[in-house]
């Protein structure tokens, strides 16, 4: 558990920054209620919600979601030059064309501060969820009292361990991460959108009920589930062959006997595998990723009290169905829309986490060894 935790903060402060930009990268795109109405509005590039260009331009309060470029009175003289720069910055941005130019442009549009948005819910769900994620994958994997053990060869106890760790974290946190990612979906350089959106959060379940304060736990799952049966797996499997190069001897099979190395060799050994069966894990889920930001961020900007209008979004299908309207409409781009960012976060943090947490088990398991050793003296 005190292993679970360090590394849980240590990774959340280093790859939160690359956590908010591939939630703005995948929550970027048209309104899909709003595409629906207004097909014209389909071709409109990613980002062209230009509220603050229609005020500028206008002069009104205008809320919609685009700016319809018509002068509010007809007296009014409106300059096209003035108008299309306004909507071609505004446009340009709040549109992000790669995860480098989504930190740039949050850091200097919104402050560097905004790249660790959602870093204190995200540190009170980290923590938690890895305990649990952990510790219960290692019980899994090694107690004879675990539904797992003896009931699944080597080869796929730790797919059979992770995806059901990850089942247990999943529903302990969802909460919590859904107050997260629309933290970090928020657009905006005003302070207090921790308490804006713990106002949404009150507001839609006291319209909906608690229980929708678990919304996208089945894409959650749908995610999560594989990413961890591929990482579990990819990961021991990587394990063995690097224990394998460095020592002849060791078994070929089953859990590595972290005890019998050396910290540096442990470290490294848990580092690399863990960076690389992270990487894949993570590219080949990002689909479930996707559909899970998309329909946590655009149902929760919809109208709470209309029943109606929710079920008519795209977003509130079955994970299979949504996910195939995305192909559709996008194509495979929409489908990885953000790959590089969630690869280039899931990646160090899985290798410092598995590492950290290795490591830390180790040193525990020689302090206990050695006050036994005391005790029976």
């Amino acid at each position: 558990m005190l292993s679970a935790t360090v590394g849980s903060t240590l990774v959340t402060f280093l790859v939160t920054p690359l956590d908010v930009v591939r939630v703005r990268l995948q929550a970027q795109q048209s309104p899909s209620s709003l595409s629906a109405r207004s097909p014209a509005f389909q071709q409109l590039p990613p980002g062209m919600g230009i509220t603050a260009c229609c005020r500028e331009v206008f002069w009104v309060q205008n809320q919609s979601q685009f700016c319809v470029a018509s002068a509010p009175t007809a007296s009014a003289v409106m300059d096209d030059v003035i108008i299309s720069d306004c909507a071609a910055e505004e446009a340009q941005r709040r549109s992000f064309n790669s995860t480098l130019d989504g930190l740039r442009k949050i850091s200097r549009n919104e402050g560097i501060s905004t790249l660790w948005r959602g870093l204190s819910p995200t540190l009170v769900m980290a923590i938690p969820a890895n305990v649990i994620y952990f510790a219960g994958y290692d019980w899994l994997r090694t107690s004879p009292k675990s539904p797992v053990y003896g009931r699944f060869s080597d080869a796929y106890a730790p797919l059979a361990a992770g995806s059901i760790a990850r089942v247990i974290a999943a529903i302990a946190v969802n909460p919590i991460e859904m107050l997260r990612t629309r933290m970090q979906a928020t657009s905006t350089k005003e302070k207090g959108v921790l308490r804006a959106t713990m106002v949404g959060l009150k507001e839609m379940v006291s319209a909906e009920g608690y229980l929708t304060l678990w919304r996208g736990l089945t894409l959650t799952l749908w995610r999560d589930v594989p990413f961890s049966g591929l990482y579990w797996w990819g990961y021991e499997k990587g394990r063995q062959q690097l224990n394998n190069l460095r020592q002849q001897a060791m078994p070929a099979s089953g859990p590595p006997q972290n005890v019998d190395m050396s910290h540096g060799a442990l470290l490294t050994d848990s580092f690399l595998a863990g960076a690389v069966s992270g990487a894949i894990a993570a590219f080949v889920t990002t689909p479930f990723d996707v559909g899970k930001t998309r329909q946590q961020t655009a149902l929760y900007n919809s109208d709470p009290n209309s029943r109606k209008s929710l079920q008519s979004l795209p977003e509130s299908r079955a994970m299979p169905r949504f996910l195939w309207h995305i192909y559709c409409t996008e194509g495979l781009n929409g489908l990885f829309k953000g790959w590089a960012a969630r690869c280039l976060k899931v990646a160090p943090a899985c290798a410092i986490m598995i590492s950290s947490y290795e490591v830390g088990k180790k040193m525990a398991i020689a302090v206990n060894e050695r006050r036994e050793m005391k005790d029976d003296a």
